[in-house]
């Protein structure tokens, strides 16, 4: 009953938006056709599916290079195959660490030697498969052996450095011990090791993720005493992908780097551990108490160091080459087979992976099986679509990487946008990418039904943003990396989408032995009701590329984007002037000095560099004048052009995303070309928007955040004269 009233509802929502406007890219005639289409693929879905593949996906462990992992990507290419997919399994050949020694020891002020171990749970048999289980540890670690005083350094983000600076502490030729979160984990020994630290101890504070937010496994959601968040450290900000092949695709027989000559292996020693492991530690440890914000939920007295305690770190790991095989699977389109829509979510997990990644893998399966099915019924989509099951994903994004390295060229002719998902559960629209297609998107979201609330998830997703504070509209945020779409969009230059549910499905069992079947189905999303949401969202947007007259891409919102992160640039900038400007005026009264308390001394307040004016008159004016060329492009007729003007346009609008390519990169990572959207250099996974620009301001590197300026500028100018072939075409 209930998914038959979530049908009507549907129904209900595509036929108001019928009678109010046509769906972006269709004429009113083929927006009727789409939309009775949209709904005979939403009547098809089935949690149940979900449920059964999902059982079978995250039954054992299988981490890149496993047995059980190859028999995934061969059952998965069989599902595929009875659905009218032609299927391939392209493989790679990529470095894959596995841990051969784990030793962490408290050696002073007293002795205390790490389990490294998580406890099975009553309940969930999953946990308890002994050996096949994957040790904790941090992929693409180097080996080490190293003993040292300890030091707590929160986050271990820059602001936290900048924190023990004042303290005058310093943590040259100490092991550092860092709480998840905050950042991410990669960042954490890489800034360590520019700081000077020998090596990197990483673990999760209960206040983060344990029992300060709810009841722990198997109560609760949340991560017991015990677990431990695997994890890859590679450096991904300077490239993803296979560490030995920077650039180009993993093949069997290509020429590799040394491996000590590979720039994105951490350059000390680190390790996860669990908050039970870390207290010991912790409690050790003297010198100044912790400022009040980097305290966690442990029962004891946060202090920073550096001693009396000191720690033995030992790490040795198996450098092998690992076959990652990657499932392509395609169903060629009626009308345009040379054009192809990209659907993408990865196969491999640190350890049964339920959450991460198979609840987004069974969605993407489900909406294949479906789009199958009318396929074999006449309903054939007018493009290509491919759809692809990722490995080696966790460890850094490899299997996508290197088939994007490999298929380049032919991507940047044929793909239309690729669409990425990953871990799904229950809660809000989570929805990234391109803003050119944010109108699209909006409409989609705007159709399909919450299965909780009943309501369309876009009026969810603004009500939930109201709440917290924001504007209360649908927006799409920009992508940074974390997942399979950064090969695409920010080396390729393909427009590409994110799309996940999630924020009620809260809880502690990320890349650790309880992210099971069990522990999704009671805690993430029981009966798989938004397991479906994401299929029919996804596969809404998928089919709407592939059938439009005029591919959906919108240009005005694009703008709007980007002219207010230019704004926000420039507001960067002056706050960083006004914030010197009040610092060394307090320095200069001996205000901080005055104010510090003589029992907790601190480093002595220093002058800043002041900070200078920058020009940014040339971003400025090309703003202005994409402005003028956009406005006149959306005005245009686009359903009354001829077919050959169409296909003409569909062509052009095709290869948008890439003029926002400059072949030369970002600084210091040649990889990352694209000018818009790009992971921060110290933030990870975290979004830097006008990387260029915006990171040389961070970083207060004046004469190279004017030349990105110059950089940036000539990007747009480049973006305006395609606005205007399109406006050539429109007439």
């Amino acid at each position: 009953m209930k998914t038959k009233f979530l049908t009507l509802l549907l129904l209900l929502g595509v036929l108001s938006i019928s009678a109010q406007e046509n769906i972006i890219g269709f004429s009113k005639k083929a927006s009727e056709a789409e939309l009775q289409l949209e709904a005979e693929f939403e009547k098809q879905l089935s949690a149940d599916n979900l449920d059964q593949w999902m059982k079978r996906m995250a039954a054992e462990p299988h981490w890149v290079g496993t047995a059980y992992g190859e028999e995934n990507v061969k059952w998965m290419e069989k599902q595929f195959k009875s659905w009218g997919y032609d299927t391939r399994i392209d493989t790679y050949h990529v470095l894959f660490p596995y841990p051969k020694v784990r030793l962490l020891e408290l050696t002073a002020p007293t002795k205390y030697t790490a389990s490294l171990e998580a406890i099975p749970v009553e309940g969930d048999p999953y946990t308890a498969q002994g050996d096949k289980l994957l040790p904790s540890y941090n992929a693409f670690s180097t080996d080490g052996d190293v003993k040292a005083e300890l030091v707590f350094v929160n986050y271990g983000i820059p602001s936290d450095y900048e924190e023990l600076e004042k303290l005058g502490i310093d943590v040259t030729g100490k092991i550092v011990i860092a709480k998840y979160q905050g950042s991410w984990r990669g960042i954490k020994p890489k800034l360590a090791a520019e700081k000077g630290a020998i090596g990197c101890i990483i673990y999760s504070d209960p206040m983060d993720d344990g029992y300060y937010q709810g009841d722990v496994y198997p109560k609760g959601p949340y991560k017991n005493k015990t677990g431990v968040q695997r994890g890859s450290v590679m450096d991904m900000p300077l490239y993803p992908g296979d560490v030995l092949t920077p650039g180009y695709a993993a093949t069997k027989d290509a020429k590799r780097l040394n491996r000590e000559d590979a720039p994105t292996i951490t350059k000390i020693p680190v390790l996860p551990i669990s908050y039970e492991d870390a207290q010991p530690l912790l409690e050790a440890l003297e010198g100044p108490v912790a400022p009040a914000s980097w305290r966690g939920g442990l029962p004891i007295t946060y202090h920073i160091g550096p001693g009396p305690a000191k720690v033995h770190l030992k790490l040795e790991f198996d450098w092998q080459l690992k076959p990652a095989h990657n499932l392509i699977a395609t169903l060629k389109g009626s009308e345009f087979p040379d054009q192809w829509v990209m659907r993408g979510n990865h196969h491999d997990a640190w350890v049964h992976g339920a959450s991460d990644p198979i609840s987004g893998m069974v969605a993407l399966m489900e909406e294949a099986r479906v789009i199958g099915n009318l396929a074999k019924k006449g309903q054939k989509p007018k493009r290509t679509l491919v759809y692809c099951a990722w490995d080696a994903e966790e460890p850094g994004l490899i299997g996508s990487t290197e088939w994007v390295e490999d298929h380049r060229a032919e991507l940047q002719q044929k793909v239309v946008a690729y669409i990425n998902t990953d871990g799904n559960s229950r809660g809000y629209l989570g929805a990234g990418g391109s803003h050119s297609l944010q109108a699209m998107v909006t409409q989609v979201a705007n159709t399909v039904v919450d299965p909780q609330k009943g309501v369309s998830v876009a009026e969810r997703r603004m009500a939930t943003n109201t709440v917290r504070g924001g504007d209360g509209s649908f927006k799409l945020s920009a992508l940074g990396s974390g997942s399979d779409y950064t090969p695409f969009i920010q080396h390729s230059g393909i427009a590409s989408l994110n799309l996940g549910y999630g924020g009620e499905g809260s809880g502690g069992e990320y890349h650790t032995i309880y992210d099971t079947y069990t522990h999704y189905t009671r805690f993430k999303d029981p009966g798989f009701q938004y397991g479906v949401a994401l299929a029919n969202t996804a596969g809404l947007i998928t089919l709407r590329l592939a059938n439009a007259e005029v591919l959906p891409f919108e240009l005005t919102q694009w703008h709007s984007t980007v002219d207010g992160y230019l704004g926000e640039v420039m507001k960067t900038l002056e706050s960083m002037r006004s914030e010197v400007e009040k610092h060394n005026k307090l320095v200069q009264k001996d205000v901080y000095q005055l104010t510090m308390d003589p029992k907790k001394p601190v480093a002595p307040a220093k002058m800043e560099a002041e900070i200078p004016y920058l020009d940014f008159s040339p971003l400025q004016n090309m703003i202005a004048d994409l402005k003028k060329s956009i406005d006149t492009y959306a005005k245009a007729d686009l359903m009354g052009l001829s077919a050959t003007k169409k296909a003409q346009l569909n062509q052009a609008l095709m290869g948008m995303e890439q003029v926002l390519l400059q072949d030369k990169g970002l600084p210091r990572r040649d990889w990352f070309k694209h000018q818009i959207y790009a992971p921060g250099f110290y933030t990870g996974y975290g979004v830097k928007t006008l990387p260029g620009v915006r990171e040389a301001i961070e970083q207060k590197e004046w004469k190279e955040a004017q030349e990105q300026i110059g950089v940036l500028a000539t990007t747009l100018k480049n973006f305006d004269a395609e606005v205007q072939k399109l406006i050539g075409l429109t007439k």
